[in-house]
């Protein structure tokens, strides 16, 4: 996008370090329109409402004293909620990642800030809305002016760094550039003959906008752009079969419902980050196994569920034999190494709706959707096999475990109890040999 729009944008810049925020604000001043500063998020917040009529877009610190900038940008979206944030931060702001996708942040510039990173931030924030305005004030109409106007459609879309389609209510009928690259296509005409809506492109996979989704509405325009922004996800691979995941923004244009232009934002490295975050706050570090505090999310949803439906609902809880023993001959390195190992095996004995955890130390818990003592007891023998007959790490360790296996009694049974009864199974296995499976009702 050319430079030259820059000095048509007003900013509200928050930094509550006053070297950064004076530099930096004088440099934005000789590019911008003009330049709002506040020292923390509530004097930001303080100052957008008195100009919010003026104020296109937020740059702002994620730490600062009073309100931090997440919080402020979270009430101005309840003032505005289309005006694009950015967000200046530094590595060690991963903390922040999920709450930032939360509110709604466009893009991140990161610290220590570079100006030419900061601009590019801008540009790429304001796109979308500029890119509107542009098509307005170019006063086309979407049914016969698109044609007669290609080469000016064309000059500002190929301006965008972000993937932009024209759609309506049948076929794609215009791309910019960006499209075209990230499908490596030259011919356009010969690849819409075979693609012929945007969705078309959608992977099917959960937790994104599919297209099998979209054909259970009758508007399926309305449908996306209705959805909440963090909602607005999908997963597209490119022409080398990458997977990138982009968050879309939808307009329509007044009186002409049947054009649409989509902009979809890359934020696959957002995401990955988010999700990794995700993943680290419901996993085990060790063994990649649910935590307890994940487990405890999903055992509540399961034994109501089971008691709704009058579902089966086994569990298992087993412990390896002797641990404390290999800890202390070996080192806690082999006692990681055991648990690791083990996992894995757990991993590969049980179904994909099962859940696993790491209960603590080196206990381990199996939780079995729609399984009676029968079938649990099974699955726990063959486990107890596969560890019996396994040879464990480098030093070749002969490791085995003992099990306590019962089912829910869906009269009794609450989320203590449940797991009390099959502890003393555990316990009651511990006590008669070890290596063996106590499975009771």
């Amino acid at each position: 996008m050319n430079k030259e729009v820059l000095k048509d944008i007003s900013v509200l810049y928050v930094e509550d370090e006053n070297d950064v925020r004076e530099f930096t604000s004088k440099l934005l001043s000789s590019l911008l329109k003009k330049v709002y500063t506040a020292q923390n998020g509530l004097e930001g917040l303080e100052i957008f409402e008195e100009n919010k009529e003026n104020i296109d877009l937020i740059i702002s610190d994620i730490n600062m004293p009073k309100m931090n900038g997440l919080e402020m940008c979270e009430n101005i979206r309840k003032i505005n909620n289309e005006i694009p944030l950015v967000i200046t931060s530094a590595h060690n702001d991963t903390s922040f990642l999920k709450k930032a996708i939360d509110v709604g942040v466009n893009t991140y510039a990161m610290k220590p800030i570079d100006l030419y990173q900061l601009i590019e931030s801008i540009i790429k924030a304001m796109e979308p809305i500029l890119l509107k305005k542009r098509l307005v004030e170019l006063n086309l109409s979407l049914e016969s002016k698109i044609e007669q106007e290609i080469s000016k459609i064309k000059s500002i879309l190929d301006a965008q760094d972000n993937i932009i389609i024209v759609t309506n209510k049948e076929e794609i009928t215009n791309v910019n550039k960006k499209f075209l690259n990230f499908f490596n296509i030259t011919d356009f005409d010969n690849f819409i003959s075979n693609k012929k809506n945007i969705f078309d492109f959608f992977e099917e996979e959960f937790g994104f906008i599919t297209k099998e989704q979209i054909k259970k509405h009758d508007c399926w325009v309305k449908y996306i752009k209705d959805l909440h922004e963090i909602d607005r996800i999908v997963k597209i691979k490119n022409s080398l079969g990458e997977e990138k995941i982009f968050a879309i923004n939808v307009d329509y244009y007044e009186n002409k419902d049947d054009y649409y232009v989509f902009s979809l934002t890359d934020i696959t490295k957002l995401k990955e980050k988010s999700n990794l975050l995700e993943y680290q706050a419901s996993h085990d570090k060790l063994t990649g196994l649910f935590n307890r505090n994940k487990f405890d999310e999903i055992y509540t949803k399961e034994l109501k569920r089971a008691k709704r439906y009058k579902n089966n609902l086994s569990m298992i809880l087993f412990d390896i034999d002797d641990f404390k023993y290999v800890n202390d001959t070996f080192g806690h390195q082999i006692g990681d190494e055991v648990l690791k190992e083990i996992s894995k095996l757990l991993s590969n004995t049980i179904r994909e709706t099962d859940i696993s955890v790491r209960w603590g130390g080196e206990e381990f818990l199996i939780l079995l959707p729609q399984t009676d003592l029968f079938g649990a007891q099974a699955v726990a023998e063959k486990l107890r096999l596969n560890i019996k007959n396994e040879v464990i790490t480098q030093k070749q360790l002969n490791i085995t475990a003992s099990f306590g296996v019962t089912q829910m009694n869906d009269e009794i049974d609450d989320e203590n109890l449940f797991v009390s009864r099959c502890d003393k199974l555990l316990y009651k296995a511990k006590n008669s040999g070890k290596n063996i499976v106590i499975a009771e009702k």
